[in-house]
């Protein structure tokens, strides 16, 4: 009897699977849904600011500027004392983080990440945040570095928060980012109902029904609509 068919079928499952754990306290990479069709929302260019900024390692962002951080002084702010921008301001002083595949969290399969994808590390690079405050598909640029950064993940930590948690294939290099305060831009918002859809199938778990609800009352107030294009 050939065993490799049933093996193989053991191992899928069990692939599928892994990602409707509830670690708690982790990231969740959960089993994602493909939606169809593409983002209507406009491409914004990185400010000028952005282009002339250079890292000095290549790795590591640029500090945000004085005028970037006063800016943000009188916006409420998260549980880490971090401003919370309405969807219009694009230009952000935020707080970022790091996590690696070679965490090896419960719950998070391998390098998938929250769409059922594999975590991207070249010139478009995965990262995971809060997708009620950004969602699916977002596109952003970190002062300093050449590479586009697109949120196709989440994490339980995140929900409630406005920090943008980059992926790094290696512990060492997640080590190495730690927790930053840099400037970003988001050059393109994500697809709020591609978000609400997948969300949807997810609302047993305390932090993915959190950022549902959230997601509904930014697509039911009209705020998601508005911004998508503007």
């Amino acid at each position: 009897m050939n065993t490799l068919p049933i093996i193989s079928i053991v191992f899928s499952l069990f692939l599928s699977s892994c990602g409707d754990l509830d670690p708690s306290p982790s990231k969740v990479k959960a089993k994602g849904i493909h939606a169809s069709g593409k983002t209507t929302s406009k491409i914004f260019p990185a400010p000028v600011s952005f282009s002339n900024a250079k890292s000095s390692n290549g790795f590591l962002p640029v500090p945000a500027s004085p005028e970037v951080i006063a800016g943000s002084a009188a916006l409420p702010k998260d549980k880490h004392g971090m401003p919370t921008y309405s969807l219009a301001d694009r230009h952000r002083y935020v707080r970022t983080t790091a996590y690696s595949h070679q965490e090896n969290e419960p719950g998070a399969p391998w390098k998938k990440n929250a769409v059922g994808t594999i975590l991207k590390y070249g010139k478009i690079r995965s990262a995971a945040a809060d997708w009620s405050r950004y969602p699916v598909g977002t596109k952003l640029k970190i002062k300093g570095l050449p590479h586009t950064y697109i949120v196709d993940d989440y994490g339980s930590a995140l929900v409630g928060t406005n920090t943008v948690d980059i992926y790094h294939p290696t512990l060492r290099s997640m080590n190495r980012w730690g927790t930053r305060k840099t400037e970003i831009t988001v050059i393109q918002w994500g697809d709020w109902d591609r978000t609400l859809k997948i969300l949807s199938g997810r609302k047993k778990y305390a932090h993915t029904r959190k950022m549902y609800y959230a997601t509904k009352a930014k697509i039911d107030s009209g705020q998601a609509k508005k911004y998508a294009s503007h």
